[in-house]
C-alpha cells in the first residue's frame, strides 16, 4: 500500500491523506474502526427492536442523561412507561424487573451512539490539527459527522411515533414503518460513507497489474452497479418488513400460507400505500427482491468466468455470492422460526455484510488513475 501511495504522489494522484504512509495507516484504522462501530450500532438497534425495547424510554435529550440510580428513580421511569400505549396494550402487568431489561437495552443503544460521536470527533480533531487530512477528506468527514448527529434526532422522531395512540383499539402500538426505514437507511448511508472513505484512504488505486485486468474490471463494474442497487433496495424493503412486523405473518416458504400471492395485497387505498403498509404486500415484495438479489449476484459470479480479471476480484465476487446465499438462508430460517431474536439479528447483520461486500467490489473495480494506467503493460487477454 505504501508503494502505491508513493507512486500516486509522484505521478499526481490526488491523495486523501498526504502526510505519508504512517498517517495514511492511522487515518485508515480510525475510519474502519468508526465503520465497525456503526455496524455494531445497526446490530444493537436490531436487538433493541426485536426485544421490543425501543419504546421503553419515553423522553430524549441530545446529550443524554444518567440512568436511574435508585429504586425511586426506577419507579418514576416505570410510571412514565405505564402511560405509553405499548404498556397499556402489550405489556400491561409487566413488573419492574422486566421493565429494567428493556430500559437498559434502549439506554445502551442510545449511549453507544453518543459514544460513537465522541470516538469519531476526537481523532478527527487530532488529525486535522496534525495536517493529515486534506480539505476534500475533511469536508466529506464533516458531512458524515453531521449525518451521525442527525441520526439521533431521526431515532427520536421514530420513537415518538410509537408513543402515540394507534388509530384503532385493535392495533398494537409500533413505530412508523416510514420513520424506521428512514432511521435504518440513514445508518446504512453513514456506514457506507465511512467504509468507502476508509477504502479510499488505504487503497487509493485499485488492484491493476495489466491493462487486460483493467478492461475486465471495467466490464464487471457495469454489472456490479445495478446489482448493488438491487441489494440496496432489498435492504430498504427489509426495513418496511421490520416496521410492519411483517416477518411474523405467513411463516411458511416458498408459499405464503397456502397460496403464492395473498389476495389482500391491494386492500389499502390509495394503492401505493400497500407497498409500504400492507403486511402481505410488504413481505411479498421482500421475498421477490431477495430472490432477485440472489439470482443477480449469481449472474454476476457466473459472468466473471468469461472475464480476465485480477484474482482478488474473482475471489471477492465468489465471497459475495456465498454471502448472498447465506443471507437468503438466514431470511427463510428467520421466517420459519417466527423471528427469534438471534436469527432476526443475524439476518439484519447479514444484510449489512452483503452491502459491505458490494461496496468493496465496486471500490475494487473502479478505474485507475491515468498516471497508473500509463505504467501498466499491455497483456494479451486470457480466456477463462
Amino acid at each position: 500500500m505504501s508503494t502505491v501511495a508513493s507512486v500516486g504522489t509522484e505521478q499526481g494522484l490526488k491523495m486523501l491523506v498526504t502526510a505519508g504512509p504512517r498517517a495514511q495507516k492511522m487515518v485508515g484504522i480510525w475510519l474502519f474502526g468508526s465503520a465497525a462501530w456503526v455496524f455494531s450500532m445497526v446490530v444493537l438497534g436490531g436487538v433493541t427492536r426485536l426485544t421490543r425495547s425501543g419504546l421503553s424510554m419515553t423522553d430524549w435529550k441530545f446529550a443524554g442523561n444518567l440512568p436511574p440510580l435508585s429504586d425511586e428513580e426506577w419507579q418514576q421511569e416505570f410510571e412514565k412507561y405505564k402511560q405509553s400505549p405499548e404498556y397499556k396494550r402489550v405489556n400491561k402487568g409487566m413488573n419492574i424487573e422486566e421493565f429494567k431489561f428493556i430500559y437498559w437495552m434502549e439506554y445502551a443503544h442510545r449511549m453507544w451512539g453518543r459514544a460513537l460521536g465522541v470516538m469519531f470527533a476526537l481523532p478527527f480533531s487530532y488529525f486535522l490539527r496534525k495536517g493529515y487530512i486534506t480539505m476534500r477528506l475533511g469536508l466529506r468527514l464533516s458531512a458524515l459527522f453531521a449525518l451521525g448527529a442527525g441520526q439521533g434526532l431521526i431515532g427520536w422522531w421514530m420513537v415518538k411515533s410509537g408513543l402515540e395512540e394507534p388509530a384503532s383499539e385493535y392495533v398494537e402500538p409500533r413505530v412508523s414503518p416510514y420513520r424506521l426505514a428512514a432511521h435504518l437507511t440513514s445508518a446504512f448511508v453513514i456506514y457506507s460513507g465511512l467504509f468507502w472513505t476508509a477504502l479510499s484512504v488505504v487503497m487509493p488505486e485499485p488492484p491493476a497489474e495489466s491493462l487486460a485486468w483493467v478492461q475486465g474490471a471495467a466490464k464487471l463494474k457495469r454489472l456490479a452497479i445495478p446489482v448493488s442497487l438491487i441489494v440496496g433496495i432489498t435492504a430498504l424493503s427489509g426495513a418496511f418488513v421490520a416496521g410492519n412486523d411483517a416477518g411474523r405473518a405467513y411463516n411458511t416458504f416458498p408459499k405464503m400460507g397456502d397460496v403464492w400471492v395473498p389476495d389482500n395485497i391491494f386492500e389499502l387505498k390509495p394503492t401505493i400505500r400497500n407497498f409500504f403498509e400492507n403486511t402481505s404486500m410488504v413481505q411479498l415484495d421482500h421475498r421477490i427482491l431477495a430472490t432477485t438479489t440472489l439470482i443477480s449476484i449469481c449472474g454476476l459470479w457466473w459472468s466473471t468466468k468469461k472475464l480476465d480479471i485480477h484474482p482478488a476480484i474473482r475471489t471477492l465476487v465468489g465471497a459475495t455470492f456465498g454471502m448472498a446465499a447465506l443471507q437468503v438462508t438466514l431470511g427463510v430460517s428467520t421466517l420459519l422460526s417466527y423471528v427469534p431474536v438471534s436469527l432476526g439479528t443475524a439476518h439484519q447483520a447479514g444484510a449489512l455484510t452483503l452491502l459491505t461486500l458490494m461496496l468493496l467490489l465496486n471500490h475494487t473495480v473502479r478505474r485507475p488513475s491515468m498516471s497508473l494506467l500509463k505504467t501498466l503493460p499491455q497483456v494479451t487477454k486470457t480466456a477463462w
